[in-house]
């Protein structure tokens, strides 16, 4: 779970001809980074290894994958332009704090990214070299043969009778018309397929840096996703648990037991005092009605019926007309039809960040009116509960936002809460759908 100020807008996919730039940079500049890093990484490598067994070739491998994880993350710089994906930087092993010289040595010959670093500058060659002949051939392809017709005057030609051109084997004649045009259709072809083969050269080299350089990082990532999505997802839990005792310990269970009593009291005064007896009973009666009150109550902060079976706008709507203050419903109605309702989990989550937030504005906020506002957002749904309140909400200060933010990082969204000291608030979830 990630707490932001604003949602951040969608990157924009560029344009064709500056992402074939874009591209062609990357490839072509490959290359020679790829010749950089094979020198200076196997010449190290060698010599380390090599001197490891007169003890200077330990600081020479040292040095070595320092190296190469300084070359790594220029390549990291490089890939978020062709990837158009976030910058990762795994994390690497550190030296203890005091650790003597020796120590800081053996640091990076520990760490297993700082090998695949090595491995990804040796071996980064092959494909860098493969990825550049193939660019470089078709863009030399399609420029040469888009302008053909502009210096085909200018190549000198021999009468010999050996010497036949492409157009006369293809049959379509020896005239300088069939030429240029053949020659000009060959480039148009390269010009017109020079975008998707240049993407496919790049995302080739691209990768492979990637499956390299952060494919670890990236799953180590993941992995910490998922416990901290697992561990809100517990603590929600036992929050819920922990609140519903306690709600049935301070309430229908208290009614119950004076339910039980009353209705003992009648059973001993219905021989000798009617009247009394049937007042008693009316009293039980009361109490019964206020016990049922309260357990649908309960029972609407778990699961409301509603939402199982008209959706989450009708859920939504009845919530808001139990408001204390007026609350304006912006909920797209497709959110309640057959083929636009959300996943059972989604929609759950969805419903308690709308009810816990309006129990605080009710609560905490002061506020005269509040807005829910629930929609789309691409792959995401959106929900978002603003008050004009007294504002200074936030997480640190608890008031039934840490069980709100828990919520929403164990079903993998984000939370921000924007709430400014005087107001207003807004409390703002995305969801994955």
């Amino acid at each position: 779970m990630t707490v932001v100020a604003a949602s951040d807008q969608p990157t924009l996919a560029p344009s064709i001809p500056r992402q074939l730039l874009v591209d062609s940079g990357y490839v072509l500049l490959g290359l020679p980074l790829a010749v950089a890093s094979f020198v200076v990484l196997v010449v190290g490598l060698a010599v380390g290894v090599g001197l490891v067994v007169t003890v200077i070739g330990l600081p020479i491998l040292s040095g070595t994958l320092y190296a190469a994880r300084g070359l790594a993350d220029i390549e990291r710089l490089r890939l978020p332009a062709v990837l158009r994906q976030p910058r990762i930087r795994p994390h690497y092993r550190l030296a203890e704090v005091g650790a003597n010289a020796w120590r800081r040595i053996f640091v990076p010959m520990r760490d297993a990214q700082s090998w695949l670093d090595l491995a990804h500058g040796v071996l980064r060659l092959i494909v860098a070299g493969l990825t550049f002949v193939v660019a470089l051939s078709w863009w030399a392809a399609a420029v040469a043969g888009s302008f053909y017709w502009a210096y085909d005057w200018a190549l000198p030609r021999a009468d010999g009778a050996g010497d036949t051109d492409l157009a006369q084997l293809l049959g379509l004649g020896d005239s300088t018309t069939a030429r240029i045009g053949l020659y000009t259709a060959i480039g148009v072809f390269f010009l017109i397929t020079l975008p998707i083969v240049i993407r496919g050269c790049a995302l080739l080299q691209a990768s492979f840096a990637k499956a390299m350089l952060t494919g670890v990082a990236e799953m180590r990532d993941r992995i910490t996703v998922l416990e901290e999505q697992k561990r809100a997802a517990v603590s929600a839990e036992a929050s819920a648990l922990r609140r519903l005792e306690r709600d049935i310990h301070d309430g229908p269970q208290q009614r119950l037991v004076r339910l039980a009593m009353d209705l003992s009291r009648a059973r001993m005064q219905l021989a000798t005092d009617p009247e009394a007896a049937g007042r008693t009973i009316d009293e039980a009666v009361t109490q019964t009605r206020e016990t049922l009150a309260e357990l649908r109550s309960l029972s609407r902060g778990i699961a409301p019926p509603i939402l199982v079976d008209r959706g989450l706008p009708s859920a939504l709507a009845a919530l808001a007309g139990r408001g204390l203050i007026p609350i304006e419903l912006q909920v797209d109605p497709q959110l309640g039809t057959p083929g636009g309702r959300l996943e059972p989990a989604v929609e759950n989550t969805a419903y308690f960040v709308v009810a816990e937030a309006l129990t605080n504005i009710a609560k905490h906020s002061r506020a005269t009116e509040a807005v829910v506002a629930v929609a789309r957002q691409g792959a995401r749904i959106q929900v978002r509960v603003g008050d004009d309140g007294q504002g200074g909400a936030h997480l640190a200060k608890g008031h039934g936002l840490a069980g709100i933010a828990d919520r929403v990082r164990a079903a993998g969204g984000e939370l921000a809460v924007i709430s400014p000291t005087g107001g207003p608030t807004e409390i703002r979830a995305e969801l994955p759908l």
